[in-house]
């Protein structure tokens, strides 16, 4: 079995409040986008798990898409099989690719044994994994709260608009970008904001992480300057860095433009 985890854009990001457990709690809108890995499950004599592709940061801790086979194997009595994971999605990019990986897992093992696991009980499994692997579960358009794993539909169709990915091979943690967020409620409501034109996003649909991470990293205010004046209608960063994105009105090729840096493109669906 072949699946192809997809990555996902943050449009507007705000950090909200410091919760007792130590997470922060956000408003955000994810967004999926067809920049992707790619997940095969085989039979095996035993379970295994290999991986190729951009480089995984080795912290010691088994990888998602193994935790995702554990979780499930605790509950369902699943044979073994061999999990290899192409990985073509930055890491540390803020794209959610690890967590897309994890829940591709889950929906994929649930096909593969044909467990029949329910919708909510899949979500369930994907909130035990990490704070965005729920939302790829749903892969859809969600306005996104508390830890960024409880959802809400959020009527926002971008098809047909042109986006630009750069990622300047910049590993920004997800401990490092919080270290200079200090919580504060929005003004305007997010969902409010973003029923506007996307021509009326700029300056207005905003992530936080942008206030600490460009002063840090001049790179990124750059990128950022760089796909508006290519004819951007908004430009960000997504999620915690370090990935900024444009989002056009047309097809717009700046592969050229940012030849240094990995750069994917394509129509939004």
């Amino acid at each position: 079995m072949l699946v192809f985890p997809n990555a996902k854009i943050n449009i507007g990001l705000n950090i909200t409040e410091k919760r007792p457990d130590g997470y922060h709690n956000i408003a955000s809108c994810f967004y999926p986008v067809g920049w992707s890995d790619a997940l095969e499950i085989t039979p095996s004599a035993q379970f295994t798990f290999t991986a190729e592709g951009i480089g995984i940061p080795e912290d010691g801790s088994e990888n998602l898409c193994e935790k995702a086979y554990r979780l499930l194997a605790a509950e369902y009595q699943l044979g073994p099989v061999h999990m290899h994971l192409l990985k073509g999605i930055p890491v540390g990019a803020g794209l959610g690719g690890g967590s897309a990986d994890a829940a591709f897992a889950i929906k994929a093992l649930d096909q593969y044994f044909d467990l029949k696991i329910s919708f909510e009980k899949q979500l369930g499994f994907a909130r035990r994994l990490g704070s965005d692997c729920a939302f790829f579960i749903l892969n859809k358009p969600a306005y996104c709260f508390e830890k960024g794993d409880r959802f809400e539909a959020l009527e926002l169709n971008l098809t047909g608009k042109w986006i630009v990915l750069v990622n300047p091979r910049l590993h920004i943690s997800t401990a490092e970008a919080y270290a200079g967020i200090r919580p504060q409620q929005t003004g305007e409501d997010l969902r409010t904001l973003l029923s506007r034109p996307v021509s009326e996003w700029r300056g207005r649909v905003k992530n936080d992480f942008e206030a600490t991470l460009f002063p840090k990293y001049p790179l990124l205010q750059e990128i950022k300057n760089t796909l508006y004046q290519q004819g951007a209608l908004y430009a960000s960063m997504s999620g915690s860095g370090s990935t900024l994105y444009g989002i056009f009105d047309s097809e717009t090729d700046l592969k050229t433009i940012f030849s240094d840096y990995i750069v994917w493109q394509g129509f939004l669906g």
